[in-house]
């Protein structure tokens, strides 16, 4: 006779709200690094910043700057964005479009210069009032790979997996469906629930994971931990993730992946 295996629902363990920090002159979200934990708790995961701009705020800011050693994933959460970043032939610019929705996945590796000239063209184009709101992430690489060749590549919203758990839609921005691989194995996921309810979400269990509260308003975990925006929610041992009591319009993204146990050095925009 089989026995069914029981799955162990991971507690929230800390629920804290995003500080605000000063960036390029601008005030922005910072959860990630939480004030509470150490890296090591959220290894791989480094960084998470929320910003909204209007593009034309950026006319006269030099937004390009360099960063080594970690993957930088740039989210786009409303209207649309362009940007560039030092991978092309021989470190030149390329520029991308982001639409909503679209993920930009840069590879810092040794180093790459990145946001160059964002909403360049959207100006250009009469679109300086547009409203842009996006989610920057870290995620740290193993020492061995962090002298790898810069590379970056955008995921269109058309191109990404979407699947449906519970009363959740949820858009796979890393993990199985996506062409989008970091240096350990991870899972990120945009976890919209439009008419409120609950959803169950399996995590492995190897992994380290938090969830980051967009919008709306849930309790999260087994111990059933309300949180709203813009709260980090560090999650606990386990192998799913339960969220019950959702309002309608409930958004946040699910972060996890299996940590390296190295301990990065930390030098502004480098993670050697």
């Amino acid at each position: 006779m089989q026995h069914q295996v029981e799955e162990t629902s991971r507690e929230a363990i800390l629920v804290e709200d995003a500080h605000i920090r000063p960036m390029m002159g601008f005030e922005i979200l910072e959860p990630l690094p939480t004030r509470s934990l150490p890296y090591e708790r959220l290894d791989p995961f480094i960084l998470v910043h929320e910003a909204r701009f209007r593009l034309s705020e950026l006319q006269d800011v030099d937004t390009k700057h360099p960063h080594r050693g970690f993957d930088n994933l740039w989210y786009i959460l409303e209207g649309s964005a362009s940007t560039g970043h030092s991978t092309g032939p021989d470190g030149t610019i390329e520029r991308a479009r982001l639409p909503e929705g679209a993920l930009l996945a840069l590879r810092t590796g040794k180093g790459a210069w990145h946001a160059e000239g964002i909403g360049a063209e959207q100006r250009a184009e009469g679109l300086g009032d547009t409203e842009w709101r996006s989610v920057l992430f870290w995620v740290n690489l193993a020492r061995k790979d962090k002298q790898a060749e810069p590379s970056a590549r955008v995921l269109l919203p058309e191109e990404i997996t979407v699947r449906h758990d519970g009363d959740a839609t949820i858009r796979v921005l890393v993990g199985e469906g996506s062409p989008v691989e970091l240096g350990t194995p991870a899972i990120v996921y945009d976890v919209e629930l439009p008419d409120g309810g609950a959803a169950t979400t399996r995590i492995p269990s190897e992994f380290q994971a938090f969830a980051y509260v967009l919008d709306g308003e849930a309790t999260f975990g087994a111990n059933a931990q309300p949180a709203r925006p813009p709260q980090l929610v560090v999650l606990g041992p386990g192998e799913e993730l339960t969220v019950t009591d959702a309002v309608p319009g409930t958004r946040f993204l699910l972060m996890a992946g299996k940590p390296y146990g190295e301990t990065p050095v930390f030098n502004g925009p480098y993670v050697d």
